[in-house]
């Protein structure tokens, strides 16, 4: 395997306030290997489980990224902003009304099983071939297609108005930053993603994650033992 450069999974814990793309270059300088890919970008402000693909598993890059999801995230009722998280500027403020607990499931319960998101402009979607962020970044408006998303399960861990902090169990391609804000828009205050964690991809979990932090500074060595191999990603996926 080494004669090729490594071949698998490393399983990455994000820390907040870097992108992906940084991690992936921390990645290629810590095991000396340029054949690395990330599934599913996290946004800076977001932290927890980025899966790199590293050598021969670019190969299955798209068929790890087509699984479901969960996220461990906290909304802020109250204010909208441009990006939809709390990273963006405050385009509209409101009271936060007394809601009961009950109000606020039910909410939640509207946006269950599958339905339809209009991606953020603040994202990596292409308009003929120019990712939507940055005709973001100049201030423009495009117009986007729906997409269809499914959400097999929530679950609100805690209400303290204005926040409310909940995990979502949800397919490829949900915004969790659309979630916040369609739900704040359905209670009429208006919310944005105030935080947010990635806790599972497909049958992958934080469990076998490796911090930043170690991905900087431990050996290759125990960095190429930490990687999921190939013939372990076969065996979960029942191949």
């Amino acid at each position: 395997m080494e004669a090729q450069g490594p071949s698998g999974v490393l399983l990455i814990d994000k820390a907040p306030d870097m992108t992906s793309h940084d991690v992936v270059a921390i990645a290629r300088r810590a095991l000396n290997t340029r054949k690395i890919g990330h599934c599913g970008t996290l946004d800076p402000m977001a932290t927890g489980l980025l899966m790199l693909v590293i050598g021969r598993a670019t190969k299955i890059q798209d068929l790890l990224m087509s699984e479901d999801k969960e996220y461990v995230g906290t909304l802020t009722l109250g204010a909208v902003t441009g990006t939809q998280d709390r990273q963006g500027e405050v385009l509209e403020s409101k009271p936060v009304p007394a809601f009961s607990d009950a109000e606020i499931r039910q909410t939640f319960d509207a946006f269950t099983g599958e339905f339809e998101q209009l991606p953020p402009m603040v994202s990596a979607i292409k308009k003929d071939g120019v990712p939507l962020y940055k005709l973001a970044r100049k201030g423009q408006t495009v117009e986007r297609a729906l997409r269809p998303v499914r959400v097999a399960g929530y679950q609100v861990t805690r209400i303290e108005l204005p926040e409310v902090d909940f995990i979502v169990n949800c397919s490829k391609g949900f915004y969790v930053r659309t979630y916040a804000h369609d739900i704040g828009a359905n209670l009429g205050c208006g919310a944005h993603l105030s935080a947010l964690r990635r806790t599972r991809s497909g049958k992958f979990t934080l469990e076998r994650a490796v911090s930043v932090a170690d991905l900087k500074t431990a050996p290759r060595e125990d960095l190429l033992k930490a990687m999921v191999t190939l013939a372990e990603i076969s065996l979960m996926r029942g191949a």
